[in-house]
């Protein structure tokens, strides 16, 4: 197809009939002509609006938009305040006394009190991998002497106390009132409450068309210029629509024609084009970039079994992923390190046929080594979003050529991110294995990366290895603070996690932004943010 050299007249041209339907749509939920609107297309769609149940990012992302947090890392990875106007430590190192800044106060008009902070870390602390490790060592949480303090009792002394309440992508410690805290962590809040800068438009959700924030009008930003997830969280727009293209060429239309704003995660194939017009940005806001894997579920058989999880990983080469994946080798690198390359945990150990593509013969014999009797593997394959539904055709069709015969289910995200939760077996309609993508701010340390928890059944995450040791390790990193003993510990737990077979990464790439030129103020970070924005 030939593409031409620029864009300046290309607008009104280039419209399907899916284009023309999503527009008319649009229109006929529109804000009134005088109210300034921020439209974007995200990565997938918007289901699952409880950011505490799922580690889902579009999850994650609504809840950037309507709650706060007590702590956020700045673009140094440095944790900043944010709801915390200050905080004490007593001198033994069991006690955290946090008073929270003036202004805090709910969309429903009710005051944000310790009471509900406390309920708020604890129900991400059942969720959350990091939270687990803060939990085990926290004796009590409660309302301090006033209704703005919070207080963390300890039963010993830990480091990460700050770390843990500004980590900054799934699970987010998202602060919320009490009564809908107090839900249980396997079932989703009732209603979509935060203290953040926008308001959720409940009654203009169309789920798998349309999300709409409002402007909170009573929020109070900080003063500090934001920063990451960090800083004055100042709305400068009076709504934000996160519109639903799954087709791409839609998508590139919409943007080039000035009917969307903003496009999260653009195909690489496309980037070229909005390259050369001058009125779209293309930037890559996450400097981390992305780390796509493999995850099987150790519940059910064969998976069970560590040889066949080692055979599944040893057939893949991350090259043959990330050129299908991305294509361009400008915007991905083969990485077998689990805490992300460019980090000072960093190591290849384990990961020497993923990042050579020489583990066919051992796939084959592992599987012939573990009676391989032919059961297809349940893959689940998300089709409706561009960085996810290449990796599971091309992981399936590896696992095909080692041995394994492999059954590739078709779904949209949204319906694997509730599917995944499933402890059930095939029978009753369980899986085997699916791919995901983390940002390289969620798996850079074994804390924060929720695959190398080997809780099990009982709290682990989707998989649910049960591998104590990489528990006790992960103990042993969190209460050490010499960086070369945790460079080590870092080290070890990547090589039980290999031998144990309990995921692969299987590549790291990067995923620019693209946004129309009337935008100002976008901010680099981990997640997107619509603060700061102008337009």
């Amino acid at each position: 197809m030939n593409m031409p050299l620029t864009f300046k007249n290309t607008r009104g041209l280039l419209r399907n009939a899916l284009f023309t339907a999503t527009l008319a749509g649009m229109a006929a939920m529109a804000a009134p002509v005088d109210a300034q609107t921020l439209r974007a297309v995200k990565h997938s769609a918007l289901r699952v609006l409880d950011p505490i149940m799922t580690t889902a990012y579009m999850s994650r992302n609504h809840g950037y938009m309507i709650f706060d947090t007590l702590y956020a890392l700045d673009s140094s990875l440095t944790p900043q305040p944010q709801m915390v106007a200050s905080h004490t430590v007593s001198d033994d190192g069991l006690t955290y006394t946090f008073t929270l800044r003036d202004g805090l106060m709910f969309h429903d008009g009710a005051p944000v009190t310790g009471e509900d902070v406390a309920a708020s870390i604890a129900r991400w602390g059942e969720r959350d991998g990091m939270g687990q490790v803060l939990m085990s060592f926290v004796d009590s949480m409660s309302q301090g002497a006033s209704a703005s303090e919070f207080v963390i009792q300890l039963k010993e002394p830990y480091g990460l106390v700050i770390d843990s309440l500004a980590k900054p992508s799934s699970n987010v410690p998202f602060i919320m009132p009490k009564r809908l805290a107090e839900t249980p962590s396997t079932e989703p809040i009732p209603e979509q409450i935060g203290s953040g800068p926008f308001k959720w438009v409940a009654d203009e959700f169309q789920p798998g068309v349309l999300a709409v924030y409002a402007k909170n009008e009573d929020y109070v930003p900080r003063d500090e210029p934001a920063s990451w997830a960090s800083g004055g969280k100042v709305v400068n727009v009076d709504r934000v629509e996160w519109v639903v293209m799954p087709d791409d060429q839609t998508a590139l239309n919409a943007l080039q024609a000035g009917e969307i704003d903003y496009w999260e995660s653009p195909p690489s194939d496309l980037l070229p084009i909005l390259e050369l017009n001058e009125e779209i940005t293309v930037r890559n806001l996450n400097a981390l970039g992305f780390q796509t894997i493999m995850r099987p579920n150790t519940l059910n058989a064969p998976m069970d079994d560590v040889r066949i999880r080692s055979a599944a990983i040893a057939s893949v080469y991350q090259k043959d992923v990330l050129d299908a994946l991305v294509g361009n080798p400008k915007y991905y690198s083969l990485c077998g390190a689990m805490f992300v390359c460019g980090t000072p945990l960093a190591s290849d150990i384990g990961s020497e046929t993923l990042i050579e593509g020489n583990g066919m013969e051992k796939a084959k014999a592992l599987l012939a080594e573990a009676g391989y009797d032919g059961t297809p593997i349940v893959i689940m394959h998300p089709t409706d979003v561009g960085t996810l539904r290449t990796q599971p055709v091309v992981v399936a069709q590896a696992m095909r050529d080692a041995g394994f015969v492999v059954d590739l289910q078709a779904m949209d995200w949204q319906t694997l991110v509730g599917k995944r939760a499933s402890q059930a077996s095939i029978a009753d309609g369980g899986w085997h294995m699916f791919m995901t993508n983390w940002v390289g701010a969620d798996v850079f340390n074994p804390l924060v990366n929720n695959m190398v928890n080997g809780k099990g059944p009982e709290g682990g995450w989707f998989g649910w290895p049960d591998v104590p040791k990489l528990e006790d390790l992960r103990t042993a990193y969190a209460t050490e603070t010499d960086l070369a003993k945790q460079i080590e510990l870092a080290a070890e737990i990547q090589k039980v996690a290999y031998e144990e077979a309990v995921y692969a990464p299987i590549g790291q790439y990067f995923v620019p932004t693209a946004w129309s030129s009337e935008l100002d103020g976008v901010l680099d970070a981990p997640a997107p943010l619509f603060w700061n924005i102008t337009k």
